[in-house]
């Protein structure tokens, strides 16, 4: 499998894998994603932000997450307090291809995030979500990642987390 940023060819194959991600949170009865967000435009943006990125197995894309280098406005503030202070990667928009459920896909590309921010010498990863997401709450859980508390995103409350990866030592 192979992490790598996504290109304008790309736009298609992602939108298909998005528009399952938001099918399937409709079909577990949660409000996440049932308002017309995310949608093409959010790919295009994350394009031009140089986040939008992909996750292939053999040529085949098979999840797309926006992985931002930059500070999220919406983490600012939090009801509770994040555990550092420090540059940060926000994972957004983690969606993976029906094809591929219930393999792991998604902690897998968790796990290339992961190496992807501490590649760049970050080393801290925070995430949010809505609080019906039980997939996604549960590979928080399975990951690591500390439950920091409420931040605000599109006008609702989101659960925060934050995972501070190891520092490699210094020899």
């Amino acid at each position: 499998m192979n992490l790598r940023k996504a290109t304008l060819s790309e736009i298609p194959a992602i939108w298909k894998i998005l528009q399952q991600a938001i099918e399937r949170r409709k079909q577990d009865g949660s409000a996440q994603w049932q308002d017309g967000y995310p949608n093409e435009q959010s790919i295009h943006n994350d394009l031009a932000s140089e986040s939008a990125y992909v996750l292939t197995d053999n040529d085949q894309i098979i999840a797309y997450a926006a992985i931002i280098f930059d500070v999220e406005p919406a983490y600012t503030e939090i009801e509770g307090k994040w555990l550092t202070n420090e540059e940060y990667v926000v994972v957004h928009r983690v969606a993976t291809s029906n094809e591929v459920l219930g393999k792991g896909i998604a902690t897998q590309l968790f796990k290339l995030i992961e190496d992807l921010a501490l590649d760049s010498k970050v080393y801290s990863i925070k995430v949010d979500t809505n609080f019906d997401n039980i997939p996604m709450l549960k590979i928080l859980a399975k990951l690591g990642y500390t439950y920091c508390g409420e931040v605000f995103f599109r006008g609702s409350a989101r659960k925060a987390f934050e995972k501070v990866l190891r520092r490699e030592s210094l020899t």
